[in-house]
């Protein structure tokens, strides 16, 4: 019994020498001597392409969490990497942490920028959407899907793979696709090999589909009927099934999963509040908030809304590792859709 009542105390006092928090053992969580790392360094800064108002969101959320000052530099993802890039050639390495486009990981890890950090959070994510070495992790992804105008077509009649999208009724402008799809090339190629993917693309081509930029805009037209058939983001077309405009979707599987990765700088001026804030975008808390923003968390206990937008259809990712031949991709892809 007196072991028994001993105990607690025992425990408390080897946490504390070991700078692990009890709370930590059974909920995860920063530890102690990060979070007081952190506060020393008082500040973490933090670049993104995420819209002004979530990015805020989020770092005003970090600052009241822990009382570090977080400052906010957001803009898009090309001039984001040539500011990146331009001030390393200056010898200037002003930021922490930087959540961008994937084209983004390569350029940097190329250059020695980004910093190897494994995220006791990464448990929660699946593997495919984790570097393995550590270089980055997904915060946030969005996936190709194929919509339909509920007006238009039967949901019997919508075509539910790859291949039914090339049954010859679905020729002539029946199909809106991006003129800058980039992205689900590149995905296909690196699950049905290269081949397969370019013969697959030059069949889809000759379906003569609607090319416009963008996906926004594409979806509303869809909605407004100009074309019974789209292939765009599933979070574009979900916010406007979910406000019951005559559209909808499904996944063609594998379905292309862009990432929107998070990392680390490698000369970080604060980097146990780099560490801190990543820590805290992958958090619960921190993955509770991009769904309360409408965009798709990543982590396995914290459902999308609604949950179908990344949860029961395969998927491959986006590799953001895989961009050195992006070029090419580019390339093969405009003179696939005659675009130049």
């Amino acid at each position: 019994m007196l072991l028994q009542n001993r105990w607690p105390m025992i425990a408390m006092a080897l946490a504390l020498a070991l700078w692990i928090p009890i709370a930590a053992w059974g909920q995860g969580g920063p530890s102690l001597k990060l979070v007081e790392a952190a506060k020393k360094e008082g500040q973490v800064i933090y670049y993104t392409t995420m819209t002004l108002d979530q990015s805020k969101a989020v770092t005003d959320r970090f600052e009241k969490k822990y009382g570090i000052r977080a400052t906010l530099y957001r803009t898009g993802g090309g001039p984001l990497l040539n500011k990146i890039l331009t001030e390393a050639r200056g010898g200037r390495f002003d930021w922490d942490v930087v959540v961008g486009r994937g084209e983004m990981v390569l350029p940097l890890m190329q250059r020695k920028l980004l910093a190897a950090y494994h995220s006791p959070e990464d448990k929660m994510i699946d593997e495919q959407l984790v570097d393995k070495e550590g270089f980055w992790s997904a915060y946030y992804v969005n996936s190709y899907v194929l919509g339909w105008n509920t007006k238009q077509v039967k949901k019997a009649d919508v075509p539910k793979t790859y291949e039914e999208l090339l049954n010859p009724k679905w020729k002539g402008g029946l199909i809106s696709l991006d003129t800058e799809a980039y992205g689900m090339f590149e995905g296909l190629k690196g699950a049905w090999g290269k081949e397969k993917a370019l013969a697959y693309f030059r069949r889809l081509a000759a379906q003569e589909p609607v090319l416009k930029r963008g996906n926004t805009e594409r979806v509303q037209l869809a909605v407004a009927g100009e074309y019974p058939l789209i292939i765009a983001y599933n979070q574009t077309i979900q916010r406007m099934t979910s406000r019951s405009a005559p559209i909808d979707w499904l996944a063609l599987e594998p379905a292309v999963t862009q990432v929107n990765p998070a990392m680390i700088a490698a000369k970080a001026p604060h980097p146990n509040a780099a560490r801190l804030f990543y820590d805290f975008m992958l958090s619960k808390e921190g993955q509770e908030m991009l769904r309360g923003m409408q965009r798709i968390p990543v982590r396995k206990d914290v459902d999308p809304d609604p949950p179908r937008l990344f949860r029961g259809f395969k998927y491959v990712i986006e590799n953001p590792e895989d961009y050195e031949d992006f070029n090419a991709s580019v390339k093969q892809y405009l003179e696939i859709f005659k675009l130049r």
